[in-house]
């Protein structure tokens, strides 16, 4: 069943219609002969799309015809605060992206992203409640690692520094495990949560298929561009030491990023934090992807930035 089905004729709204998982969301809707609302920081024309200009931090400024299927890929605590402003009588669904670091990053020891965390957790914990209030449907979705053909901030980075140097420097043996997923995998599961009446007032963590320590991540990147893998190990006291002369150069990033956290976590085990259920069936079946199809879209990904 897909979103048209369920919903018959209904009118969605897609906040964050130009970013990585947004974009694929628009795509698919328009498969579907939908012509969707979407919102954008900057002027669009995309053909069967209507384009509204604004921005969630701004809510008072936004102004959207009736709409039955609110999808969000924007920040989850924008959302809770613009919430009031979206609601409409005719809407019936919301699907929300938030983030699995609730969950694996609990333990950090970076003040910021505990800060994140529980802004993020404040955030799901409203968005429910709001939805509850009015009778509205609502899905809370958890990524992990997100990547797309040279646009994300993740893997697209990466192959620039190994393009650039040749090599990439590595903390002790990077043994950290990540869980990649596709921003269109993601698209494909709100849209399924949408038009699912098990998923409603529900949240699912949706890491990727394979999980992969972040030493193998890196050499799949070399791989992909065609590159011998050349890593170089080294010790976690000379990094620290590296990174602080390093960080204006890398503004957003963490010492310990890429190496020894840990981002695979057991989602069918684990109760949320947030006091909203987990649900790890389902939806995350919908995303999952044959490990060759993740290491052909790891390498047309590398290409495609590194020609």
């Amino acid at each position: 069943m897909n979103a048209k089905t369920e919903s018959g004729q209904a009118k969605s709204l897609v906040i964050g219609g130009t970013g990585l998982v947004g974009g694929y969301i628009v795509e698919h809707l328009l498969r579907v002969d939908q012509r969707p609302f979407a919102l954008s920081r900057s002027l669009q024309d995309k053909p069967g799309v209507d384009w509204f200009r604004g921005d969630l931090e701004n809510p008072d400024t936004l102004n959207f015809p009736a709409f039955t299927i609110l999808y969000c890929t924007a920040d989850a605590v924008l959302l809770a605060n613009a919430l009031p402003r979206l609601f409409n009588p005719s809407l019936r669904r919301i699907v929300a992206f938030s983030s699995t670091s609730v969950i694996t990053k609990q333990d950090t020891e970076v003040a910021a992203e505990r800060d994140t965390i529980r802004k993020l957790l404040d955030a799901e914990r409203r968005i429910a409640a709001a939805c509850e209030q009015r009778n509205v449907g609502w899905t809370i979705l958890r990524p992990t690692l997100i990547y797309a053909e040279g646009r994300d901030t993740n893997i697209t980075p990466l192959s620039r520094l190994i393009r650039r140097f040749g090599f990439m420097p590595l903390v002790g043996g990077a043994p950290g495990l990540r869980q990649p997923v596709h921003a269109e995998d993601l698209a494909i599961g709100a849209l399924a949560a949408a038009s699912s009446r098990a998923a409603i007032n529900k949240v699912y963590s949706l890491p990727g298929a394979e999980t992969l320590a972040y030493r193998e991540m890196i050499g799949r990147i070399f791989d992909g561009m065609r590159l011998p893998r050349r890593t170089i190990s080294v010790p976690p006291s000379l990094w620290r030491a590296g990174f602080i002369l390093a960080k204006p150069l890398f503004p957003g990033r963490q010492r310990r990023d890429g190496h020894s956290h840990d981002e695979r976590h057991d989602f069918r085990s684990d109760a949320c934090n947030s006091g909203l259920r987990l649900e790890s069936t389902g939806l995350q079946s919908r995303v999952r992807l044959d490990q060759r199809l993740f290491a052909n879209r790891f390498a047309r990904q590398t290409r495609a930035i590194n020609p």
